[in-house]
């Protein structure tokens, strides 16, 4: 999988392939392609490949029940702002905040 590439992408030049190979007579079950995705994916996917390879059964599991988990997880890494964009908006909120910003000739206190 390509750094940028999107699930939707990436399996489906997987199951291009896939098909590819099955034309020229290899056996490639679901089982052999949900297992070369699971090995090949980013980084970003490690966590939920290991919850899938603990919590499911790989030899049960279809292509598409596995591009359905992964692209759940896509969609909330894509939601999850990153560092740089949290610290833009730190950087923005903190102007003109302080100690001793804004203070004014006007006093408080016992007449």
């Amino acid at each position: 999988m390509k750094t940028r590439e999107s699930v939707n992408d990436y399996l489906g030049r997987v199951m291009v392939t896939a098909n590819e190979m099955r034309t020229c007579g290899d056996d490639m079950t679901d089982v052999k392609i949900v297992e070369k995705v699971l090995r090949t994916l980013t980084e970003n996917f490690n966590f939920v490949v290991c919850t899938i390879k603990k919590s499911k059964d790989l030899d049960e599991m279809t292509v598409d029940e596995l591009q359905s988990s992964l692209l759940v997880h896509e969609q909330k890494l894509l939601k999850k702002p990153t560092e740089e964009q949290m610290l833009k908006v730190e950087q923005e909120t903190s102007y003109g905040r302080g100690r001793g910003s804004g203070r004014s000739n006007y006093t408080r206190g016992r007449g």
